[in-house]
């Protein structure tokens, strides 16, 4: 997708995508709580799509695959049109169209690169021209994965999320696995049972080759690290053992993605057909991206 050369009133289709943990290990936490991790946040097909229509009132709103909606304190589209008006000064409005396709409590970020596709779709609409380091860091406080959305490509993740640095993955497809139930994200990370003294990775340690340490090698991977969360994450949302089990049947490696419940694993060439889903799941092959679909929308 090409951003548009002229003055638009409203821009359709804008396309936000999901994203997998290829790995997530903790290694650490801070004193004031938050722990250290490290990851490598993978952007995938499968994703929401948001239209947005300028309004000049002033006013913001927003409905869901035709269905509007009261506007809660927590509406992350909402909360990122706002911050970006405080950010910027900027008196005008808009409707944001939601069409969702990334189910909820998937570990998969859908609720960020929901906002990030607000941030980068509203900084062209309202003509603000505000640079990639900019919009991350309004996006920053609106949750730590929308960083990642708005800079645009596959990273390696340290910090508590904030540390981001670009890497090269080799295109794979996968198959992702969401069942009807959740888990809490904070049940999880407050667990006793959660570990969190993982050995610090690096990037190197992963290169496909050693010359080309930004090109990571997708079979030591998962060759080489786990999922921290999964083990307690399992114990509070016993589906998610469910659905690894119901991949292991189909001889794949199944690993939860985030903090769930979705799981995900990597398909053979020769794979194209799922077996029959139990009733409440959804499942779907995906493919890697290399960029998200409108990295070029912003500078910098």
């Amino acid at each position: 997708m090409t951003p548009p050369d002229h003055p638009v009133r409203e821009l359709t289709g804008l396309p936000a995508p999901a994203k997998l943990n290829l790995f997530l290990h903790i290694t650490g936490r801070r004193a004031d709580g938050y722990h250290l991790l490290q990851s490598v946040f993978m952007l995938v097909d499968w994703q929401d799509t948001i239209d947005l229509v300028l309004r000049e009132d002033g006013q913001l709103s927003r409905e869901d695959s035709g269905t509007r909606l009261a506007l809660p304190d927590n509406d992350l589209c909402v909360r990122a049109a706002d911050a970006l008006r405080q950010a910027t000064g900027c008196t005008l409005g808009a409707h944001i169209r939601l069409h969702k396709q990334i189910p909820a409590e998937a570990g998969m970020g859908g609720g960020s690169s929901d906002a990030a596709t607000c941030l980068i779709g509203l900084n062209r609409l309202w003509h603000l021209g505000l640079a990639r380091a900019e919009l991350a860091r309004i996006g920053l406080a609106l949750g730590a994965d929308v960083p990642f959305f708005i800079g645009g490509h596959n990273a390696w993740v340290e910090g508590v999320g904030e540390q981001l640095t670009p890497v090269h993955l080799p295109r794979r497809r996968f198959v992702v696995v969401k069942p009807p139930t959740g888990a809490s994200t904070p049940k999880i990370f407050a667990s006793p049972a959660l570990k969190r003294d993982t050995k610090t990775a690096t990037m190197q340690g992963f290169a496909a080759d050693e010359n080309a340490e930004a090109m990571l090698d997708m079979e030591k991977l998962f060759a080489h690290t786990r999922n921290d969360l999964q083990p307690v994450a399992q114990g509070l949302c016993p589906d998610i053992e469910r659905c690894i089990l119901w991949l292991f049947s189909q001889g794949l490696q199944g690993r939860m993605t985030g903090s769930g419940s979705a799981v995900f694993a990597p398909l053979p060439d020769a794979f194209d057909a799922l077996a029959p889903l139990p009733e409440g799941w959804v499942a779907r092959i995906c493919s890697s991206l290399d960029a998200h679909p409108l990295t070029d929308w912003i500078s910098g």
